[in-house]
């Protein structure tokens, strides 16, 4: 199996990197800089680098990357800088997850393409009525328009909710929504709900990175947990300590 990583040096995208390595897969990732990649992950017999700007590809160059993939993964995210979250490109990721799914598209892979986005728990899947408080609907609507970021994870989503839809032929997807991210050596036990149990702003849960990467790599190599949550937006938490 070949995997696409984008997001590749970020916290989480470094560990999905090594889960898929760790299970033998062929992992293909796009970076600007592979000295920002781990040197097990560099050393890799599995990996190709290609070391390029993501914006500045042309279309024809990224179909190159996603021909003979069987996933992609993305962990893209808005560094925490204010250049990084008011700065431009405001739709990093919105942008790119289109640009991938209209390369593999032109493909025309014989089997689907399963597409997997790190999303947030703050952002509402609207295929579903998922309860929000009034205070809830209130910091959200400010988000959206204050804070960049926010909002290209709601129009990321909506790319594979809208655009793409349960019906393509060429692509199936995943949008995995992490709650508060927190740091841990390894994987713990943790639970997935297809909707937020616990209010995001108010009272949020907490998601540690290294599960989010297990989860992601479950989903692109394990056929039941794919064909589980397939066209959904699981939220994932860290199971509390009894």
């Amino acid at each position: 199996m070949t995997v696409l990583v984008v997001g590749a040096t970020g916290a989480t995208g470094k560990l999905l990197v090594e889960q898929l390595l760790s299970r033998g897969q062929h992992v293909r990732v796009i970076v600007r800089s592979r000295d920002r990649l781990p040197e097990a992950v560099k050393g890799h017999p599995g990996i190709t680098i290609a070391e390029a700007s993501l914006s500045d590809l042309t279309s024809e160059e990224l179909q190159q990357h996603v021909l003979g993939c069987d996933s992609v993964a993305s962990c893209l995210g808005h560094n925490l800088t204010l250049q990084g979250i008011f700065g431009h490109p405001r739709r990093l990721v919105t942008d790119t997850v289109r640009r991938l799914c209209q390369a593999v598209e032109r493909t025309k892979p014989e089997n689907r393409v399963r597409f997997v986005l790190m999303n947030t728990a703050g952002n509402q899947n609207r295929d579903l009525d998922e309860p929000a408080t009034f205070a809830n609907q209130c910091v959200v609507g400010l988000l959206r328009f204050a804070v960049p970021p926010h909002a290209d994870n709601e129009q990321a989503s909506d790319v594979l909710r809208q655009e793409i839809g349960k019906n393509s032929p060429s692509l199936s997807w995943v949008v995995v929504r992490p709650d508060s991210l927190v740091d841990q050596a390894e994987v713990t036990p943790y639970e997935l709900h297809p909707s937020p149990t616990r209010d995001p702003i108010f009272n949020a849960g907490t998601t540690s990175r290294i599960n989010v990467a297990h989860f992601m790599a479950e989903l692109i190599m394990d056929r039941a947990v794919w064909g589980k949550w397939v066209g959904q937006m699981p939220v994932i938490y860290n199971c509390e300590a009894q």
